[in-house]
């Protein structure tokens, strides 16, 4: 209870145009988020938990087997886990922000095509309250400044660990030379 207070808190904070700042022993606006919403680090980097599997309905049948019809996750970058690297996943996916500093997202399609969007509050500076990035497309989000990000994200089919295939650094700067920067900033070998 004590930890949906201060979520609460940060998010009356942010929305009057302040910061999430969580005064107490456990530490900073993050932590406070973390612990609210019961976050674990993620293999791509940030922090996540899944929101919603819908459970009272029959899975779908995908070339990779069955599947939710959908699921959604929080999704948490920080300062000190600034990167999504770069990761392709099969399923369609939409992204929603909600709080903090905005969150850049690079994607990499099939065709070579580099798209860049940045998630955040400020729609008259270009920012989106929401992304979909189709199945396919190699995605990484990176969080610039400020000390969190946070959003959430719907997946259809639903997200399954064997549909997401992690960037190694030497196939994409083959299929993507020419986003050769991209490519280092946002994988790690």
């Amino acid at each position: 209870m004590k930890w949906t207070r201060v979520l609460l808190a940060c998010v009356a904070a942010v929305a009057a145009g302040g910061a999430c700042a969580d005064d107490t022993a456990e530490g900073s606006g993050k932590a406070a988020i973390i612990a609210a919403l019961g976050l674990e680090p993620h293999v791509e980097g940030g922090y996540f938990a899944r929101t919603f599997q819908p459970d009272h309905r029959p899975k779908v049948a995908t070339p990779a087997g069955p599947r939710y019809t959908m699921t959604a996750i929080h999704y948490l970058l920080t300062d000190d886990s600034p990167i999504g690297h770069l990761h392709r996943n099969e399923s369609d996916i939409v992204h929603f922000y909600h709080l903090g500093s905005p969150v850049e997202y690079y994607l990499l399609h099939p065709d070579g095509r580099l798209e860049t969007a940045v998630l955040g509050p400020d729609l008259a500076a270009g920012q989106r309250l929401q992304l979909t990035v189709r199945g396919g497309v190699w995605k990484a989000s990176h969080l610039p400044s400020g000390e969190y990000g946070l959003i959430s994200e719907a997946v259809a089919p639903g997200f399954d660990y064997a549909d997401m295939a992690l960037g190694k650094r030497a196939a994409l700067l083959e299929a993507f030379p020419q986003h050769a920067d991209i490519v280092r900033a946002f994988t790690r070998d």
